[in-house]
């Protein structure tokens, strides 16, 4: 299938199918859930605290399978761990328009997550990503990530439409079969694992010399890093930044699913929140794309830290946002500040540890995150139904994510010889 692009290099066909899976796993109850969390809740009872443990359940599992599926990856690629992952998926997110319950909807999403196809567990569409490129890795990414914020723009105004016409129930359904539909077909037909398993090579390009099958001769001649998973899980750097990538989900997670419904609890227009919301996925596309170009000129750490200085002040806007405007603020701060988080999340991997066992070693971090990620929800849900307000927690994470910023500017790209540097 290869010969039919032999004047494109295969990678972009890669990013493509890639861009369109992320795009479309955005209708897989990703930021259009929180749409759901009032008609849900008043109809059957269920408390945010629940809601919450739904989205701890996702990520709970996603903690215990990741470093499984990274190894996988990295063995076989991500063609089958996708097709596996949207069946899993599409028919846990078909399954949402049955229940009658609160254990039922934490149930189904850790089906979710056994393999996530969003969020930072997404080690089946990033990880390719950085086997395929790397020069052009910020752009790769850059596409991947502006490609799923249109999913986010598509998809949450369609849920809510879908909502206001049919219901919710039958809204998760729809859902369910338009995402699966498209990424069942473009998973099998284009992705495949790296460049060098068709006598490629990353970018495009051609090294000096011929491709060999040695690790220590590939990694001096592709010019990248090259740590075994052994030599990274030994240096104190690698788990400063888990710790500090699991402490920007915690903070992330206490707002992610909330925002929407606390606007809706201040008397905004639930349709005029969904509209709003699709603000999120628009300014995450932008920044995903603008940082991407500019990764090659400004340390990926600077770029992680704008990003959380930018989410402290969005979450603070989601306290005090009581109008339309101080609301479409909020959604568009948040956009701007994720797409620089996630482009430092799948960017420093690659760049600090080189790309042979990026798929393992990103699999031993992952459930850090996800152990953040998976905390927040429902700790936020819960202070929520006890206190009737957010304010509490999401002032303390704001204080956590400026001290998160301040760190992560400091943490350059380690070195082997000095395996116990912090900065």
């Amino acid at each position: 299938m290869l010969n039919k692009y032999r004047t494109l290099f295969y990678g972009w066909v890669v990013i493509v199918a890639l861009a369109v899976i992320s795009c479309f796993s955005m209708a897989f109850a990703t930021l259009n859930f929180g749409l759901f969390i009032r008609p849900m809740g008043d109809q059957l009872g269920i408390t945010r605290t629940s809601f919450g443990w739904a989205m701890s359940a996702r990520m709970g599992v996603g903690a215990l399978t990741s470093p499984m599926i990274g190894r996988i990856i990295d063995r076989y690629g991500s063609r089958y761990i996708i097709l596996f992952a949207t069946m899993i998926t599409g028919s846990a997110v078909a399954c949402l328009g049955l229940i009658t319950q609160g254990w039922q909807l934490i149930t189904l999403f850790g089906f979710m997550g056994i393999i996530a196809m969003v969020g930072p567990a997404n080690l089946a569409i990033s990880v390719p990503v950085a086997k395929w490129f790397i020069k052009k890795k910020g752009i790769a990414l850059a596409i991947v990530g502006a490609t799923s914020a249109l999913g986010g723009v598509i998809f949450v105004p369609l849920s809510q439409t879908f909502i206001h016409l049919y219901g919710w129930r039958t809204s998760w359904f729809m859902l369910a079969l338009i995402g699966s539909s498209v990424i069942i077909p473009v998973s099998f037909i284009f992705v495949r694992r790296q460049p060098e398993d068709f006598g490629l090579y990353p970018d495009g390009e051609s090294p000096s010399g011929e491709i060999i099958d040695s690790i220590d001769d590939e990694s001096l001649k592709s010019n990248e890093p090259f740590w075994t998973v052994r030599e990274v899980i030994v240096t104190v750097k690698f788990w400063l930044l888990a710790i500090l990538f699991g402490s920007v989900m915690l903070s992330l997670s206490t707002i992610g699913i909330h925002r929407i419904p606390n606007f809706i609890d201040q008397g905004l227009d639930p349709t005029t929140v969904a509209f709003a919301t699709s603000l999120d996925p628009l300014a995450f596309g932008i920044s995903t794309f603008l940082f991407g170009f500019l990764v090659q000129k400004i340390p990926i750490r600077f770029i992680g830290g704008i990003g959380m200085i930018g989410l402290s002040a969005a979450i603070y806007l989601s306290i005090i946002g009581n109008t339309s405007l101080l609301m479409c603020l909020s959604f568009i701060i948040f956009g701007l500040a994720m797409g620089a988080i996630m482009m430092m999340n799948n960017y420093i991997w690659p760049d600090y540890y080189g790309r042979k066992f990026l798929g393992s070693i990103r699999g031993i971090v992952t459930p850090i995150t996800l152990l953040g990620s998976g905390a927040g929800a429902p700790l936020a849900g819960y202070i929520k139904d006890v206190t009737g307000s957010y304010d509490s927690i999401w002032l303390f994470m704001i204080v956590v994510l400026i001290i998160d910023a301040f760190v992560i500017v400091f943490v350059k790209p380690p070195h082997k010889n000095d395996i116990f540097s912090l900065f």
